[in-house]
């Protein structure tokens, strides 16, 4: 990785601010960490102006091991010519911009996302209820992540490019100036945050399942950041801070 400061101001880039960006130092390795909104022009453009100043030896996405060949096929597309890959958003564009790097999926599921979950939900004696909405909301995340591995062989296999989901739609584009996108993206950010600020979450088989994704993905961009050196990890904005609080500690 370069010897560029860790300050973002260092990109000139008013899409990279301490909102969106840290930069944590280690005896075996740099990780950068790029908060992201799901396909916001801003954020896909943040990931790709990062690592063209960096040049990890991975790259870590906010996605389940499974999902990763999909994103492959689509930073691979070039049927447009554009910059941007047409489809997967900042998950694509970021392994697209990291030819050399090796991606890596950092999300549930996975077996150790379950055995923690399991654990937790012993341990706290959780009720029935609760119990059952957990694992149904994993359910519903494994059988997506199952779907994006279905449509990478399919895409593998013919000529069509299978797109599991939606795509996010913003009134902002990949053509407007990037002090709009930077201005738009923090507006939606904001208003988030304000909407899901006064939901009381905790106990719930929401924050049960969000709390342990978290964990596991701090286990493994530790593990990543001990075996492989310098580490860029693509993740959502809202996990951002607790990622850093915890790899910094």
């Amino acid at each position: 990785m370069d010897d560029s400061p860790s300050v973002p101001e260092s990109f000139d880039d008013p899409r990279i601010t301490p909102q969106f960006y840290r930069r944590l130092s280690g005896p075996d390795g740099d990780l950068v960490l790029v908060g992201v909104v799901h396909d916001h022009p801003a954020s896909i453009a943040r990931v790709e102006r990062v690592l063209e100043r960096i040049e990890p030896e991975t790259v870590a996405l906010e996605l389940p091991a499974i999902a990763v060949p999909l994103y492959r096929v689509y930073a691979r597309d070039r049927a447009d010519d554009a910059a941007s890959p047409r489809f997967g958003g900042e998950m694509s564009a970021a392994i697209r911009a990291a030819p050399e790097a090796d991606p890596v999926g950092i999300d549930a599921p996975n077996w150790s996302f379950l055995r923690l979950l399991v654990r937790r939900l012993v341990a706290d004696r959780v009720s029935a209820g609760t119990a059952r909405r957990v694992l149904a909301s994993v359910g519903g995340a494994t059988r997506e992540a199952l779907a994006c591995r279905v449509a990478a062989t399919l895409t593998h296999a013919t000529s069509m490019t299978v797109v599991p989901g939606t795509k996010a739609e913003y009134d902002c584009d990949r053509d407007d100036p990037p002090e709009r996108q930077a201005d738009h993206e923090r507006a939606h950010v904001a208003g988030v945050q304000a909407l899901l600020g006064g939901v009381d979450t905790d106990g719930t088989a929401l924050s049960y399942r969000d709390d342990t994704r978290e964990q596991c993905m701090i286990d493994r961009l530790e593990d990543l950041r001990a075996e492989s050196g310098d580490v860029v990890a693509v993740v959502g904005v809202d996990h951002l801070e607790r990622l850093a609080t915890d790899l910094s500690s």
